[in-house]
C-alpha cells in the first residue's frame, strides 16, 4: 500500500507540474491582461500534435520539442495580432464568444488535418524504462523528466518575474495597467509578449505529454477546465498560487481516482464501491476549490480585493 501510495503521489505530482505550464500561461493572459481566453487549451492540444508530426518527420522527439516551442509561439504571436488584440478592450462575453469560436475552428483544423483517431509518440530511447526509487518501486524515467521539467520552468519563471525588468513591468501591469502605460511601458507590445510565451508554455505542456498520454482533438478542452481551477485556487495573476493550486489538483485528482474506491469498499460492495468512487473522485478538485474559496475567497495567493 506504502508503494502504490508512493507511486500515486509521483504521478499526481507529475499531473500538476503539466497543470501549472498550462496555468501559468494561463494566469498571465487572464491575471494580468484580463483576458478571458478559452482558446488556450487548443493551442496545448496542438503543441501535442505538432511534436508527433515533428517526431514523424526527423525521427527525433528531442528534434521535435525544439521545434515545436518556436511553433506554438509563432501561433501564439499571430493569434495575438489576427484575433486576440482586437478583444482586449471588449466585454468578457464578447471575449468567450469569439475564443470560444477559435476554439471550433481550431479543433475542426485539427481533425481535417491529422484525422480524428488518437495519435502517439514514443519517448526518446534515452528517457525510456524505469528506474528504482524505494524498495521495488520503479518510475519511469519520462514522468521524472516532466517533473524535472516542470520545476525548471517554475523556478525560471520565478526568477524572470522577480528578478527582472519585465518582470517587474508584469507584476506592475497586473497591479494598475492603466499606470504602467501612463509611465511609458509599451503595454501593448507587453501583451503581445505574455500571449506569445504563455503559447508556448501550454504548447510545451502538450508536447511534454504526448509520450504519456494518447493525442486527440478534444484533450484540450477537458485539461482547459482543470487549468481554470488551479488559476481559482492559486489566486487570480499569482504564478507562485498557480503552481501550488496546480499541485494541489494534480495530487487530490489522482489520488482520489486511486484510493476513493479503495476507501469505499470498507462500507460499500467492491462492485458499488468501484463505481461510486468514479463517479465521486472528478468532484474531489471542485470540492477542494469550494473550501480553499469558503477560507481565503482570494484564493491560496491572489491578492485581496
Amino acid at each position: 500500500m506504502t508503494s502504490l501510495f508512493l507511486l500515486q503521489l509521483l504521478n499526481g505530482v507529475q499531473l500538476g507540474v503539466l497543470l501549472f505550464l498550462i496555468a501559468a500561461g494561463l494566469t498571465l493572459v487572464f491575471g494580468i491582461m484580463d483576458f478571458v481566453n478559452l482558446a488556450h487549451g487548443v493551442i496545448y492540444m496542438v503543441g501535442a500534435y505538432l511534436v508527433v508530426m515533428f517526431a514523424g518527420l526527423t525521427g527525433s522527439y528531442g528534434l521535435a520539442l525544439a521545434l515545436t516551442l518556436p511553433a506554438t509561439l509563432a501561433i501564439g504571436l499571430v493569434l495575438e495580432a489576427l484575433i486576440f488584440r482586437r478583444l482586449y478592450d471588449r466585454p468578457h462575453l464578447d471575449q468567450v464568444l469569439a475564443t470560444f469560436g477559435l476554439v471550433m475552428v481550431v479543433t475542426e483544423l485539427v481533425k481535417i488535418i491529422w484525422g480524428q483517431s488518437p495519435l502517439s509518440v514514443l519517448p526518446p530511447d534515452a528517457l525510456s524504462g524505469s528506474v528504482p526509487l524505494v524498495g521495488a518501486l520503479r518510475y519511469p524515467v519520462f514522468r521524472l523528466v516532466v517533473i524535472a521539467a516542470g520545476l525548471a520552468v517554475a523556478v525560471g519563471l520565478w526568477l524572470v518575474i522577480t528578478r527582472t525588468r519585465i518582470g517587474m513591468q508584469l507584476r506592475a501591469g497586473a497591479s494598475n495597467r492603466a499606470m504602467v502605460g501612463a509611465l511609458g511601458v509599451d503595454i501593448g507590445r507587453l501583451f503581445t509578449v505574455i500571449f506569445a510565451f504563455g503559447a508556448m508554455l501550454a504548447g510545451f505542456a502538450g508536447a511534454m505529454v504526448a509520450p504519456i498520454l494518447s493525442v486527440d482533438p478534444g484533450m484540450g478542452e477537458s485539461v482547459l477546465i482543470l487549468a481554470f481551477v488551479v488559476i481559482v485556487i492559486g489566486g487570480i495573476g499569482s504564478v507562485k498560487g498557480a503552481f501550488a493550486g496546480a499541485l494541489l489538483v494534480g495530487i487530490v485528482d489522482t489520488l482520489g481516482r486511486s484510493f476513493g474506491p479503495i476507501i469505499l469498499r470498507a462500507v460499500m460492495e467492491p462492485s458499488a464501491a468501484a463505481q461510486t468512487g468514479r463517479v465521486l473522485a472528478p468532484m474531489l478538485v471542485y470540492v477542494l476549490m469550494a473550501a480553499i474559496l469558503a477560507a481565503r475567497p482570494q484564493g491560496l495567493f491572489g491578492a485581496r480585493p
